[in-house]
């Protein structure tokens, strides 16, 4: 039965074909512009941990200004200075993963191999529990210990990008980079990885791309002068001549793994009695305003998801809503003009169900048909977005999971804005056309 509903729709379709058109196009529109705010909206509010969103936590301590606030209300700088990340890493309870990081950059190219250009590298320097703590996949090798923290090792782990067009993909664990005039072993290579949005350092964009290497923090202070710091620098006061190191300069970044709530309660005494310590030596001089924050908390402090993309997600469905009135109304016409066809075929025995079932086939048929136009429009849009946006290529895209939403949206738009005009065209006397026939 289904296959001579289909069968009837297709005639249909095929008799009034401007009709036909316009009403695909109205669903297509809706869907087109609904799916383009949803695919970005979606990938935006991604989880991008899943299996330990809940017990990873971004540190904030409040070292601002005893004269004003960092922002407004009361919150504190979204990132440490210099000293207390790496005093927070030192001085941490024991068993507890974290790591202090902070983004930099250099030149590495491969000594002896005159066929391979240097790379401009975007690099984090991390204490070495950084791979564990955030689940970091390798190809090759591994990370470092915390010993070659301590002792500044120079040691390098490669992006899988980065050994492509270093080492030509090949397992370069044990070999050389030269950075500058010294030499930096590889130890290991990621396999591929891009937690979106990055989670770990959005200051340098929270859909950034991940970064091409990773090496010990304490190498980031021997070659501050070379390397520099990749990311936002905050200072309430001018640094001395030292640089920002030693100052009150907040450009680093601290995570701590925290299994449960008593765990999380432990480290906030933990926080306030190291502020505590330090407003005697006459640094935090504002109230005790210490954070922590897991991963979807740190994302909502950072505004990734912002509330004009909500707004827009809104009006998108609304216009969606817009498309399907208009929808509604094209129907009604189309199935009202044929009442005589349907009182002839009522008045042959065709139940009101069946008539129904009919007028539903060809709706959800149109559903169908604007859906996938709707996906051409969205591609369109999302297209235009990442034009508009260049943090936005990761996440202005379709991926198979949207692609079935935006058919099956489109499939219940079409249905939705059928089963009014459907109701009407079943429940007509077959009488009152079977006079005039």
């Amino acid at each position: 039965m289904f296959a001579y509903h289909l069968r009837l729709a297709l005639l249909s379709l095929r008799r009034t074909p401007a009709v036909s058109l316009l009403m695909i196009v109205a669903i297509a529109l809706g869907i087109g512009v609904s799916m383009t705010m949803v695919s970005v909206y979606t990938l935006m509010a991604n989880d991008p941990i899943p299996e330990k969103s809940d017990v990873l936590y971004a540190v904030q301590l409040d070292s601002w200004s005893p004269d004003r606030p960092y922002d407004e209300p009361n919150e504190p700088p979204t990132q440490l200075t210099w000293r207390d990340a790496l005093a927070l890493a030192e001085r941490s309870p024991a068993g507890l993963k974290r790591t202090a990081m902070a983004g930099t950059g250099f030149v590495a190219e491969v000594p002896g191999a005159g066929d391979v250009r240097p790379e401009i590298v975007s690099a984090r320097a991390a204490t070495a529990d950084f791979f564990d703590l955030f689940q970091v996949p390798f190809l090759y090798g591994s990370g470092w210990d915390h010993g070659s923290d301590q002792d500044a090792a120079r040691i390098i782990v490669l992006s899988r990008a980065l050994n492509e067009k270093l080492f030509g993909g090949e397992d370069s664990v044990g070999r050389d980079v030269r950075i500058g005039s010294e030499f930096f072993r590889v130890v290991g290579v990621l396999d591929e990885w891009q937690p979106t949005p990055r989670f770990y350092d959005l200051n340098t964009g929270a859909f950034a791309d991940t970064d091409d290497a990773f090496v010990p923090l304490s190498l980031l202070d021997r070659h501050q002068q070379d390397w520099g710091i990749n990311g936002s620098v905050n200072c309430w006061q001018a640094p001395s001549a030292e640089g920002i190191f030693p100052s009150e300069c907040t450009f680093t970044q601290f995570w701590v793994e925290l299994p449960d709530e008593a765990a999380v309660q432990d480290y906030r005494a933990f926080l306030d009695a190291y502020v505590q310590e330090q407003k005697k030596l006459g640094r935090f001089q504002r109230p005790l305003n210490n954070r922590l924050s897991n991963v979807h908390e740190w994302l909502d402090v950072n505004e990734v998801v912002r509330d004009d993309n909500s707004v827009l997600l809104g009006l998108s469905f609304m216009f969606l809503m817009v498309c399907l009135l208009n929808t509604v109304g094209l129907l009604l016409a189309k199935f009202l003009g044929r009442s005589g066809d349907v009182g002839v075929r009522r008045a042959l025995g065709a139940s009101r169900a069946r008539v129904f079932q009919q007028h539903l086939t060809e709706v959800g048929l149109l559903g169908v048909l604007g859906g996938v136009l709707g996906l051409a429009l969205a591609w369109l849009g999302l297209m235009g977005v990442q034009r508009l946006y260049v943090d936005y290529e990761r996440v202005a895209h379709l991926n198979t999971e949207l692609v079935a939403i935006a058919i099956g949206l489109a499939v219940a738009a079409g249905l939705l804005a059928g089963l009014y005009p459907a109701w009407r065209i079943c429940r007509i006397q077959p009488a009152t056309y079977l006079k005039t026939q």
